[in-house]
């Protein structure tokens, strides 16, 4: 990437966004050198303009930033840099620096996807979801309609500890079956932006 740090004496304005909620965290400042240990290390640093020096995000408080992807600006001039915290985002000990709670309980949705897909290409042994993918795409549709009928018969009581785990169970159970048609839960989520009006 060619990231001009001309524009401001040196420095680029680094948006930290986390990967799995979308949350923005935080803004720092980089200059050259800090953007390439950033990049080389897959961990955020930063320039300190009031200490005159690198500093990594976390160096100190062990609430370091792994960085999952860097993407530039139209200019150049500035970075958007997606990652996964270790922990609270600010130096007040919350989540992000702009008092907000990181969290997105259906972005999760996404994220469990990746990781079934993840144990579709390693299947490791003693896995649920490598059992599943073993038993091939007529079980999985099997289990699905399975989950869907317990759905039901729960929904008909007033239990609904049982009722959210077996619509736990069923969307678990649909990811997997994404997976192993080779679709993704953002492919169903296009279809229904497609339908609203």
């Amino acid at each position: 990437m060619n990231i001009d740090f001309d524009k401001l004496n040196g420095l680029i304005p680094a948006i930290i966004q986390d990967n799995s909620t979308n949350k923005v965290l935080m803004l720092g400042f980089m200059n050259k050198e800090a953007y390439e240990k950033t990049v080389n290390e897959k961990l955020v640093t930063f320039y300190s303009r009031t200490k005159n020096r690198l500093w990594t995000k976390g160096e100190e408080s062990g609430n370091c930033l792994d960085v999952v992807e860097i993407t530039p600006d139209c200019d150049n001039d500035t970075v958007l840099i997606k990652v996964n915290p270790r922990g609270p985002v600010c130096h007040t000990g919350t989540d992000t620096c702009f008092n907000e709670i990181n969290a997105n309980p259906v972005a999760f949705l996404g994220y469990l996807q990746d990781f079934i897909q993840h144990r579709k290409e390693t299947m490791p042994e003693g896995s649920y979801t490598t059992k599943l993918f073993q038993r091939g795409i007529n079980k999985i549709a099997q289990k699905v309609g399975e989950e869907a009928v317990e759905l039901v018969i729960e929904s008909k009581d007033d239990n609904e500890e049982l009722f959210l785990n077996e619509a736990a169970d069923l969307m678990y159970h649909l990811l997997v079956l994404l997976t192993a048609k080779g679709y993704h839960i953002n492919d169903v989520v296009k279809v229904l932006q497609s339908r609203h009006k």
